[in-house]
């Protein structure tokens, strides 16, 4: 079993990091945060606390990338394998889990934030600040990447193989596509767009979200997993 892995090409991470941004929780907690400032007559503060909260979760998860990719740099190239095929495996499961949800949501598991969590969240939101937002930003992201972090794990995963200044490029890259509908959400409200309009398309859309990500993710999975038998070589 041969394992030679090239640096992805820009189509994979592109792909790759928009399934990712399809994040519900940090949309959802950057939506309440903005109602909260509108019910509170802040208006003026929604651009600077919007880019707060966005540059934190951009921040976090960032970091948990190139922690990522340091821990697998340092990984023997014979375990990389077999790493590879596992979180291949992980990221189909979790496709079949986001196709179940987009029939059946809410019966049996699902990838989604804790209810402890999302309580914590509820608590913050009482009493705003720009410590509290800097918080909301790091904890979505960090709570969200055990869940949803599959289609991260596979591109630090290809990108640790040959990580080089044109990978890091990539993977910053990646997260800023990973927080493009924070940014587009936070404009559209700037420009004028109402809020409950976004909310709306958000419900009513979320299901057809979580079909077109299972199915990115278990094509993902399945790519890994003939990567790491070297069935072929992504250039």
């Amino acid at each position: 079993m041969a394992l030679d892995i090239a640096l992805p090409t820009l189509a994979t991470v592109v792909a790759t990091a928009i399934v990712d941004s399809i994040n519900p929780c940090a949309i959802g907690v950057l939506i309440l945060l903005i109602s909260t400032l509108l019910v509170a007559k802040r208006q003026g503060e929604i651009l600077k606390i919007g880019l707060l909260y966005i540059g934190a979760v951009y921040l976090t998860y960032f970091s948990f990338g190139l922690g990522l990719i340091a821990f697998l740099s340092a990984i023997p190239l014979i375990l990389t394998e077999y790493i590879s095929i596992t979180v291949g495996f992980f990221v189909v499961i979790t496709g079949l889990v986001e196709i179940k949800d987009y029939y059946w949501y809410g019966k049996g598991f699902s990838l989604m934030i804790s209810h402890k969590h999302a309580d914590i969240i509820k608590q913050k939101m009482q009493k705003l600040s720009l410590g509290t937002v800097m918080f909301l930003g790091v904890f979505v992201a960090a709570v969200e990447l055990p869940c949803t972090g599959g289609p991260y794990l596979a591109i630090t995963l290809l990108l640790a193989q040959n990580f080089n200044f044109s990978a890091f490029m990539l993977l910053i890259l990646y997260n800023i596509i990973f927080v493009g509908p924070l940014l587009v959400i936070l404009g559209l409200v700037m420009a004028g767009v109402k809020l409950q309009n976004i909310q709306q398309w958000k419900h009513g859309n979320k299901g057809y979200m979580r079909l077109a990500t299972g199915i990115i993710l278990i094509a993902l999975g399945w790519l890994l997993i003939l990567i790491a038998n070297g069935v072929i070589n992504l250039n």
